[in-house]
């Protein structure tokens, strides 16, 4: 039978659940265990795909296509396993599936409530989800007491009852805050947030408590009295400089061995972490510095490009240096001197976007490192502002989201997909999921992959337009990469430029701390280059 650990939160919100989950996850992993984690929502979304990212941040997509919340991002990279729909549960999907159950008659003319039939629901994907597993890592989205995640709490209280208490354990993350005018931290709030799971009929395994400054033993114990918690199981996690430095902190209080003794876990063999510390080490000791600037729409919310920024880093660790990413709002190239505002960068990256808003910043950023041979990675938008930048300015082609482009013109050089027509439902409309990719022999993309056969992750409405395809590459631009299934382009590259690669996909989903993506780490190892010939020039 398999066995679960679910992760709560109190007193705030982003106190790092999805950190912690996932550092679960990868110590049970490393300690010989399948495992898996799933993220229950609480919000009426279906799922992710529609919220804005100045809200939300970025939306995380699988290979099955699933838009999910940035969590399932952090559970990949920890435990480095490709996670699916399955693993994404949200109050939008419960409901809808309750009410189609209601009006087939499922329920044979019963009063449907949310107890039973709402938290059966959430149960029985929970079950699913955790099907050929040891250990199921749940994090309970929200922050207890919030009114939208009483279902949830309530069907994993039942949970315990339906496997038995021995496979179940309960792990909440609460705040310890710092008073500076008393110069001490207070376990109050830890202590209220407590007692209102307690309320609802959950008692804590563990305490995860974050705090910005240390817990002595006295108030580790005072915790431990008030909360009806073991001492050992008050787990104090201080702020780290790297999000990758959480599982070593983790282990070295217990907190894996303790879950382990919960479930009835053999733990006679010690996570093996070497490759973790390796990464740590990286991060933080890598003598030089690559300045990145990250050329987006949505830079203003440090969650909106997440797992951008930790792929850069991925590529920095592998190649031992620190990327220091630098955001830059594309309309501010709209409105001063591209030249000035990036000549910083070692490298610059555009990322994927939606509307015409900051697009011409893009292309300008796009034109800037073409003409300065400056090392430029476009991913799906960015691509997409790359070919127009090209398409524009040494072809002299009509190009798409320009503030001169026609609506009603023919053929724009990237055009809505065929099957995107007329349609105006945005969820779950776009091409989503993982796709196969042909890499043409020469090129950077294939020395990157080492392969001529690819497959990645997809989230867009607009493609590249093939009838442009033969004069664009005249001119020079080179098609990499093409998806054979539907004859579309992919990658593009310029050749003798140090590093001038677009693609049309998300490979930043894919990336993991000690397995960069082929082509972030091609992207890096350029900017490493262009920065160092830079530095002997000075």
């Amino acid at each position: 039978m398999s066995k679960y650990v679910f992760v709560t939160g109190g007193v705030v919100s982003s106190l790092g659940k999805g950190i912690t989950a996932g550092s679960i996850g990868t110590l049970l992993k490393k300690r010989g265990l399948k495992v898996s984690n799933l993220k229950i929502d609480p919000y009426l979304n279906v799922d992710a795909g529609t919220m804005n990212p100045f809200q939300h941040g970025e939306v995380f997509v699988t290979d099955d296509g699933a838009e999910t919340d940035l969590d399932l991002g952090h559970y990949e990279r920890f435990i480095d396993e490709s996670l699916s729909e399955r693993n994404s549960i949200t109050t939008g999907k419960i409901y809808s599936s309750v009410i189609k159950k209601e009006r087939r008659g499922d329920y044979l003319g019963g009063t449907v409530q949310v107890i039973p039939h709402i938290t059966n629901d959430i149960q029985e994907r929970i079950i699913k989800a955790a099907e050929g597993l040891d250990v199921l890592v749940v994090e309970i989205g929200g922050t207890v007491g919030d009114i939208e995640g009483q279902p949830f709490l309530e069907a994993i209280r039942q949970m315990a009852v339906r496997v038995g208490r021995e496979n179940v354990v309960y792990c909440h993350v609460t705040l310890m805050p710092y008073l500076e005018a008393a110069k001490e931290l207070k376990t109050k709030p830890t202590q209220h947030s407590v007692q209102e799971l307690r309320r609802i009929g959950i008692l804590p395994n563990m305490l995860v408590c974050r705090t910005s400054h240390p817990m002595d033993e006295g108030m580790k114990h005072k915790i431990a009295l008030f909360c009806d918690v073991p001492p050992e199981a008050v787990i104090e996690v201080r702020d780290e400089p790297t999000i990758y430095n959480v599982p070593m902190s983790l282990h070295k209080q217990g907190l894996d061995d303790l879950i382990l003794k919960y479930l009835g876990l053999p733990d006679d063999t010690e996570p093996d972490l070497s490759d973790w510390l390796k990464v740590v080490d990286r991060f933080m000791n890598s003598p030089e510095v690559v300045n990145i600037a990250l050329v987006g729409k949505y830079v203003q919310h440090k969650d909106a490009y997440l797992s951008v920024v930790e792929a850069l880093y991925h590529a920095g660790i592998a190649h031992s240096v620190r990327v220091n990413i630098v955001s830059v709002e594309a309309e501010d190239l709209e409105k001063g001197d591209p030249a000035a505002i990036l000549k910083f960068a070692d490298g610059i990256l555009i990322p994927g976007g939606f509307g015409v808003r900051g697009v011409e910043g893009m292309i300008l950023a796009a034109r800037y490192a073409r003409e300065n041979n400056v090392p430029l990675f476009g991913i799906c938008l960015g691509m997409q502002m790359m070919v127009v930048e090209f398409a524009r300015n040494v072809c002299s082609l009509p190009d798409a989201h320009s503030k001169e482009m026609n609506p009603a013109a023919m053929n724009p050089v990237i055009h809505l997909m065929e099957e995107q027509e007329g349609i105006h439902d945005k969820g779950g409309t776009m091409r989503l999921g993982a796709y196969p990719c042909d890499l043409a022999e020469g090129t950077k993309s294939a020395q990157a992959y080492g392969t001529m056969h690819i497959t990645e992750r997809h989230r867009h409405r607009y493609e590249f337009n093939n009838v442009y395809r033969e004069r664009l590459e005249k001119s020079g631009l080179k098609v990499a990469g093409v998806c054979t299934e539907r004859n579309l382009v992919e990658i593009v590259e310029l050749p003798g430029h140090i590093w001038y690669v677009g693609g049309q996909f998300h490979g930043e989903y894919k990336s993991r701390p000690t397995r960069p993506h082929p082509l972030f780490d091609g992207f890096i190892e350029a900017a490493v280059r262009f920065m160092r010939a830079k530095a002997k020039e000075a």
